[in-house]
């Protein structure tokens, strides 16, 4: 399937490069966890869609989980 003229795979290896990128704009710290935090989604949504790319999903589920562990931390103070 084609979006743009582009592979879905790719276009959601796109989405998930860019919304890590525009995370690290971010000068609030928690905006950027969340932003961040939706753009490993995304990794793992893409590392899926490869075949189960492990390196990518073992990464960005791990990056994942210490943003949550940060942002629930964080609500609790």
């Amino acid at each position: 399937m084609e979006v743009f003229g582009l592979p879905l795979t790719e276009l959601v290896g796109y989405l998930a490069s860019f919304l890590v990128l525009v995370s690290f704009l971010m000068k609030e710290v928690r905006r950027l966890r969340i932003v961040n935090t939706i753009g490993c989604f995304v990794f793992i949504i893409y590392g899926v869609m490869l075949q189960i790319s492990w390196p990518i999903v073992i990464t960005n589920v791990a990056i994942f989980g210490i943003n949550i562990y940060y942002l629930f931390r964080n609500n609790k103070k």
